[in-house]
């Protein structure tokens, strides 16, 4: 359930008084006094096709400046730590250079001279065949073969999905192979294959990275989201997507990632259907599976062949007549058959108290998407009438509230289903620990409840139809609601992460942190980058091989056309003017105003 509108608008400041709100001096947008800072720079980056290679430059430049690598190298590495840079170093520190090296499979041949210059032929140990030298290829860990058992070596591992590391042919040799001698050799005879080991190297950037990841849009909008700082966080792709950057479903906080899976799959399983199964089935005991009666005899059989009694569930023989079934009697009331029926159906109960409740903020949030256009029509026509009042952003500022604040109390339910009953945290609280915290959020969340309720109330009131005082009476109302909603969701958060979560031993359960200002809209990653002259390749000698085409080492893996000051071409931004229906999220509600 995305947010109606998500940026870095500012909100009011919850320090004013009523008789600051009330006073004239403050409806009117006098532009000389309005002083909008431009918003920071969002930690999240939007990824795409142009920018993914630059993306990937980044962090293979800091790596070969700071170990005086070739880009190849530091590529193995990156990849070996699951291009993460920080982790990278913290094992340099830790262990040193070597340890690193080998771990990685990393071979920095420190000999400038070529073994193959001395002979005209050398022997290929896979083949068993003399070569000449100018056929075969040594690798930095010094293995040398001819070039046609490298290059059907290297065609093998590409058709198995293994491009990202290739190690070396030789018996219990793990360094990886030069991804441009394997470039070069493919592409002589499979152009096709050379093309995917790039675009398997380009893209491993993403699918070996915790902190990037494919924007799971449907269908795909191929962009890619990059945070900067933690993976338990909600984004906003450029196409509009808002989702978990964690497990990468819908933004669902305070609900956990493990939560919101269970939840799902429950809603899934059981809320069409679980009424009916429930009335009209009853399940089969030796196979689990329900069955349903369709005659008028007790004695019923399941498709796996088991018979029994429709009345208590439990498992008969075959022999019966219409009134009982030989061996088995039912009629006499069983206390652990009782208790086990009444705890089936509290279950039941509890799970559609919860799901009802999600399910109606659910659909309140889908039916006040709606007041989107009819909120816009009432602005205009209030700005059209000769009135007092210019500034109407708080009605658009309220709205965005309204939808922020509503889908928060919408998945807040989910949250309180697992948080308070046996199916996660059984062992964790007992009985009088769990009814203190259960009535300690179920109060916040009452007052969210009756707060955004009163919210939804007033910002549907026709006010392009009433007088400046009523007007004025409406917006001190939002005003003053918008900010109570905000402080109430702030503070079920803290209570969630402190008090609830916070106290739990296992530290399974990570939710997304709350922001006032709605899920961050990635901003998209420039497709630029400083080039810096690479002293790499004057430190360390060039591979060996005579025809691996070790002049292609610098080369950058990956699609995409350049220019020589090495900016790629940017996608055209997308601009969603106001007046087209569409809100720019970036600037504050009194630019919008005057524009």
């Amino acid at each position: 359930m995305d947010d109606f509108m998500s940026g870095d608008e500012d909100y009011y400041d919850s320090d004013h008084s009523e008789s600051d709100l009330d006073s004239p001096d403050i409806i009117e947008n006098d532009e000389a006094d309005v002083q909008w800072a431009p918003p920071k720079g969002s930690s999240t980056k939007v990824i795409t096709k142009e920018s993914l290679l630059a993306a990937q430059k980044e962090d293979l430049r800091r790596v070969m400046d700071l170990l005086s690598l070739r880009e190849h190298h530091a590529r193995t590495l990156l990849i070996h730590h699951r291009w993460d840079v920080e982790k990278l170093l913290a094992v340099l520190v830790e262990k040193g250079k070597a340890s690193l090296f080998s771990d990685a499979g990393v071979t920095v041949n420190e000999d400038t001279g070529s073994s193959l210059s001395f002979s005209s032929e050398v022997m290929c140990d896979i083949c068993m065949e003399e070569v000449s030298a100018d056929t075969a290829t040594k690798m930095d860990c010094g293995h040398c073969f001819c070039n046609e058992c490298w290059t059907g070596h290297f065609i093998v591992k590409i058709n198995e999905g293994q491009s990202r590391r290739i190690r070396c042919m030789a018996h219990k040799c793990n360094a990886i192979c030069d991804e441009a001698i394997v470039r070069n050799l493919v592409s002589k005879k499979h152009p096709d294959l050379a093309e995917k080991f790039d675009r398997f190297l380009l893209e491993s950037y993403i699918e070996d990275n915790k902190m990037v990841k494919w924007c799971p849009s449907t269908p795909h909008c191929g962009n890619a989201i990059r945070v900067e700082e933690d993976e338990f966080c909600e984004v906003e792709c450029a196409c509009g997507l808002q989702f978990c950057f964690s497990c990468l479903s819908e933004a669902h906080s305070p609900c956990s990632c493990w939560m919101w899976e269970l939840w799902a799959k429950k809603c899934r399983d059981e809320s069409e259907t679980v009424n009916w199964i429930t009335v009209h089935t009853k399940p089969c005991p030796k196979c689990h599976k329900p069955v349903e009666k369709n005659g008028g005899c007790n004695l019923v059989s399941c498709i796996c062949g088991q018979a029994f009694c429709w009345l208590c569930g439990g498992a008969t023989g075959r022999d019966h007549t219409w009134s009982r079934i030989t061996g088995h009697s039912c009629g006499r009331y069983k206390e652990d058959k009782a208790n086990k029926t009444e705890r089936a159906k509290r279950d039941l109960y509890r799970y559609m108290h919860y799901h009802n409740r999600y399910k109606a903020h659910t659909d309140s949030f889908k039916l006040e998407s709606k007041l989107k256009e009819t909120i816009l029509e009432k602005v205009s026509i209030s700005e059209e009438r000769e009135s007092r009042l210019r500034d109407f952003s708080w009605v658009t500022n309220g709205l965005c509230r309204l939808f922020r604040s509503r889908r928060v109390l919408s998945y807040s339910y989910p949250f309180a289903f697992y948080m308070f009953g046996d199916e996660l945290f059984r062992d964790e609280m007992d009985l009088q620990e769990r009814e203190i915290k259960q009535h300690l959020f179920e109060d916040q969340q009452q007052q969210l409840e009756a707060n955004v309720e009163k919210l939804s109330k007033n910002l549907e009131e026709p006010f392009d139809q009433y007088p400046d005082d009523k007007v004025m009476e409406i917006r001190m109302q939002v005003i003053n609601l918008s900010v109570i909603t905000d402080n109430l969701c702030k503070k079920m958060y803290e209570c969630i992460e402190n008090d609830l979560l916070g106290c739990l031993q296992l530290g399974t359960h990570n939710i997304a942190p709350y922001k006032s200002k709605g899920i961050e809209r990635a901003s998209e990653l420039s497709t630029c980058w400083t080039t810096k002259p690479n002293t790499a390749d004057n430190c360390l000698p060039l591979d060996c091989g005579t025809s691996g085409g070790s002049s292609e080492h610098d080369r950058p893996s990956g699609s995409g056309s350049s220019d020589d000051s090495g900016c790629f071409s940017r996608k055209r931004p997308r601009k969603e003017g106001f007046g087209g229906g569409f809100f720019d999220l970036n600037l504050p509600a009194e630019v919008i105003d005057r524009n």
